[in-house]
């Protein structure tokens, strides 16, 4: 190792190219104006003398330099922070526009759905008092007709009790004569309003004409079709099964040509019949059929039975 490695240096640190360029052009720029003006001077002029001291290229304004390049340095982050200012302003816009849209479509949204929900209600009210106007005029039908068969009723039990002091007091060929007319008798009480017990049967499932069918359902308002034969059976103090093919399996097997208003229609086998109804007189029976009809009177002929049984 050398006995001067540890002697700081004293030799002035090089000057980079870029002041020594800057430096030589500046003192090129002085020279070059005195030369010109050497040239335009008058030819006998006298020779200069006097001894022009040369600026330094260490007396150059580096301050001023540095300030100049601040400033431009400044300019230029300045318009770069005016531009991040201007998008995020433009994205603000944009983003102010869409939410402004999406409200709106929202609003609209709302506004026709509470029309929609408008128009519903008074689409529901106005069925509900059409259908409250329907309900209470089947009930005045079922009043009058409720009235009648007890009307009915009576006037029949006055006349049974005539026609028995007549058959006790009559002579032989009466009774042959009926005897002989059996199928008449027979279409003419089909055609008779019933009397009686099965008056009570029938006037009590006419009644009930226009309920809902529903499952297992067995009063007041909602009936299936074994529970409302029971419960018409039970108005006139006659106890039944609850199921439709104990039901059927009660009473004496009729035939569909000789039935009497109250005999038990069903549907199926006898002892497994499906479906149960009550005959009411006039090819017509009563009986809760399914849930899109519920209670209704109908023909024979809508949907005839498989066979009868009477109970009475």
């Amino acid at each position: 190792m050398s006995h001067t490695a540890h002697i700081p240096s004293h030799r002035k640190p090089r000057r980079s190219a870029s002041k020594l360029a800057l430096r030589a052009g500046v003192a090129g720029g002085v020279l070059g104006t005195i030369a010109v003006a050497g040239a335009a001077g008058p030819a006998n002029a006298e020779p200069v003398t006097e001894t022009i001291e040369m600026p330094t290229l260490g007396s150059l304004d580096t301050a001023g330099l540095a300030s100049a390049v601040a400033a431009s340095a400044e300019t230029s982050q300045q318009e770069a922070l005016d531009q991040s200012l201007q998008a995020q302003e433009n994205a603000a816009l944009q983003k102010a526009a869409k939410e402004a849209k999406k409200a709106k479509a929202e609003a609209d949204r709302k506004a026709e759905a509470e029309r929609a929900e408008k128009a519903r209600a008074e689409a529901e009210a106005k069925a509900q008092a059409e259908q409250e106007r329907k309900d209470a005029e089947e009930r005045a039908s079922r009043d009058r007709a409720r009235t009648q068969l007890s009307t009915t009723s009576t006037t029949s039990g006055n006349t049974g009790s005539t026609v028995s002091d007549s058959d006790s007091n009559g002579s032989g060929s009466t009774g042959s004569s009926s005897s002989d007319g059996g199928s008449s008798a027979g279409s003419s009480t089909e055609t008779q309003a019933p009397s009686g017990t099965a008056a009570a049967i029938v006037a009590f499932a006419r009644a009930q004409v226009g309920d809902a069918y529903v499952m297992g359902g067995t009063g007041p308002n909602s009936w299936d079709c074994s529970g409302l034969v029971q419960a018409a059976y039970a108005s006139a103090g006659i106890d039944l099964p609850r199921i439709s093919g104990d039901q059927s399996s009660r009473g004496t097997s009729v035939s569909l040509s000789n039935l009497q208003p109250g005999d038990v229609l069903y549907w199926g086998s006898r002892s497994g019949s499906y479906h149960v109804a009550i005959y009411v007189g006039g090819g017509k029976y009563i009986g809760a059929q399914n849930p899109s009809t519920g209670v209704v009177e109908r023909s024979l002929d809508w949907d005839t039975p498989s066979g009868a049984v009477r109970i009475l």
